[in-house]
Parts: structure tokens; sequence; C-alpha cells
């Protein structure tokens, strides 16, 4: 499975964004330069670099996403861009939602080490990948569906 944030924007249409926003942003400041005001432009200017750079940090951060691999021995996460990659015995790994900072947390847990995972996810996706998951390491470890469900009802 590839997680990966939802993203409004391709990169053309950030260029372009910021292209508009730079113009409105600049004739403004000519506007009140006509009227008196010299320092208009400047502050344009910085206020455009400032926004520019906030936007494309905003944007960067839909780079990220993570691979879930699941087989027989194991529960692989690799997080990107990052490559950081964990692994969980698959037959012992839990599929936990705990309350946090006003949102649920999806976590993975085996033998005392927890992962988050998922974290830009909205709610309901959260909820959705974690009866999936739940679903598949039960497949994989040859377990009843019914028990797994049952077991997992909070």
């Amino acid at each position: 499975m590839w997680l990966k944030p939802n993203r409004a924007l391709s990169r053309r249409g950030l260029r372009r964004l910021i292209m508009v926003l730079v113009a409105l942003a600049l004739t403004t400041a000519g506007l009140g330069a006509w009227q008196g005001n010299v320092f208009a432009p400047l502050f344009a200017l910085v206020e455009s670099a400032a926004i520019s750079y906030a936007l494309g940090v905003a944007w960067r951060a839909g780079d990220r996403s993570e691979r879930i691999t699941l087989d027989e021995s194991s529960l692989e996460v690799r997080l990107l861009p990052s490559r950081r990659c964990v692994r969980f015995p698959s037959y012992w790994v839990r599929v936990l939602l705990e309350a946090g900072n006003g949102h649920q947390r999806l976590l993975l847990s085996s033998h005392g080490r927890n992962l988050e995972i998922g974290e830009f996810l909205a709610e309901q996706e959260r909820v959705e990948l974690s009866k999936k998951l739940k679903v598949l390491l039960a497949d994989f470890n040859g377990q009843p569906r019914k028990q797994v469900q049952q077991r997992c009802k909070t």
C-alpha cells in the first residue's frame, strides 16, 4: 500500500498561484507608491518572498509518503522521502487507534515498539486504513475475520 497526502495543486499550479499573488501584491504596492507610500513596493517584495517560501514549504510537505508491505513474516513500513524503514513481525503486530491531540492516531505496535502511520490522512481515512490492515493481517495469519472484528471493537 502507498499512503500519500491529498494534494490539490501540481507544481505548475503552485507556480501560477504564486505568480498571481505576487502580481496582486505588486499592483497594490504600485498604487500605494503612486499615492505617496514609497515603501510599499519594498514591503510587497518582502511579503511576496515570504509567501512564496511558505507556500513552497507547505507544498513540499505533500511529498512525504509511507509504503506498507506485508508478507508472511513481516509488516514493513518505509517512510519516504527519509527512506527510514521499520519492520514488525506480521504475527505479533497490532493495529491500534488511540485518541490524541484532537484526532485519532493510527499505531502499529509490536514488542514494545510503536509507529504512527497515516498522520497526514483525514480521520475517516485513518479509520478505513485501520480496518483494512486488521483484515489483511488476519488473512495472513490465518485467523478468521470474525474474531478480529470482535477483538477490535472499542
